[in-house]
């Protein structure tokens, strides 16, 4: 199907002017394709990995050693979705004049996240044998500004809540869940 404009557009939740690379905390929401629960369960209000969760959480853990104007805060990761905060403590310097739209820039959110995704999809393939096959991520992620204290407290709370709520989560496929093959035939 040729490109149409009318029909092939992502409307953006991004601001225009705004600098996702610059100092700040910003609250990430990423979530699995389709929604399928596959890091693990949910017991007694807890998070239970199983091995694609040990795999999400371990490089979600990583992300400073790889982008040293980064520091993590709260996170959780769920069946189908994690949410965490992240800090850009320190905005990297680039030249910003010559910057033309669509350029990547380093150490921007959108580069973080793309970067996890990334890894976190390839241990996981070489673990279901799914070489070049993405079957992780949903292709987009969200993300918020928190502009001050009381944000900030308000997102750490739901994101500490997040497992306790699971049973009322409308992210939570409760019965009938969607598993595909490929993830049924896993050594664990």
């Amino acid at each position: 199907m040729p490109y149409n404009p009318e029909i092939h557009h992502r409307k953006t939740i991004r601001l225009k002017s705004y600098d996702y690379s610059q100092a700040g905390a910003y609250f990430i929401t990423i979530c699995t394709k389709q929604k399928q629960c596959i890091f693990g369960d949910i017991k007694n209000g807890e998070m239970r990995f199983n091995a694609l969760g040990s795999i999400a959480d371990k490089y979600w853990q990583e992300i400073p050693e790889h982008f040293p104007n980064v520091a993590l805060d709260t996170y959780t990761i769920m069946p189908n979705h994690l949410h965490g905060i992240l800090w850009i403590i320190e905005s990297p310097q680039r030249d910003n004049k010559n910057r033309k739209f669509g350029d990547i820039v380093i150490g921007s959110i959108s580069i973080i996240v793309r970067s996890y995704k990334a890894i976190v999809t390839k241990k996981i393939n070489k673990i279901c044998n799914t070489k070049g096959l993405s079957v992780v991520w949903q292709g987009r992620y969200y993300e918020q500004i928190i502009r001050d204290e009381k944000a900030l407290v308000n997102i750490r709370s739901y994101i500490v809540d997040n497992p306790l709520n699971w049973d009322i989560d409308e992210e939570n496929p409760k019965i009938d869940q969607y598993q595909p093959d490929i993830l049924l035939d896993l050594p664990f």
